[in-house]
């Protein structure tokens, strides 16, 4: 998913949720120094939550994609690279996964 780092999954793990937890992790790791990675993991990781609870709008997905661009290549360190490839791969291989869960909870609200 983009770090070449390599994380073993079955088929029963929660791929959002994953990436959010990984997401996170690079949010807490950020030195703060760079604007575009002490603003962005912040970014990146809510708007991840977001979609993980199904609160996002389809056009958040792009929006999201968007962020990682203006984060990845604008950084200091590989930290801010880093912390956007698996939200790119992600999006890149699991994008009906990512709509799929924010139509969820859409038609979960509508039904109420």
């Amino acid at each position: 998913l983009g770090t070449a780092a390599v994380i073993v999954m079955d088929k029963s793990t929660d791929i959002i949720e994953a990436i959010s937890r990984l997401s996170h992790f690079y949010k807490h790791e950020s030195c703060g120094q760079c604007t575009p990675c002490r603003e962005g993991t912040g970014w990146m990781f809510r708007m991840m939550e977001r979609i993980r609870l199904g609160q996002a709008e389809l056009s958040d997905i792009d929006l999201l994609e968007e962020v990682t661009h203006q984060i990845e290549g604008h950084t200091i360190c590989a930290l801010g690279d880093a912390a956007a490839w698996p939200i790119q791969g992600l999006i890149r291989h699991f994008r009906p996964e990512l709509e799929a869960r924010i139509r969820q909870q859409a038609s979960t609200i509508a039904a109420e």
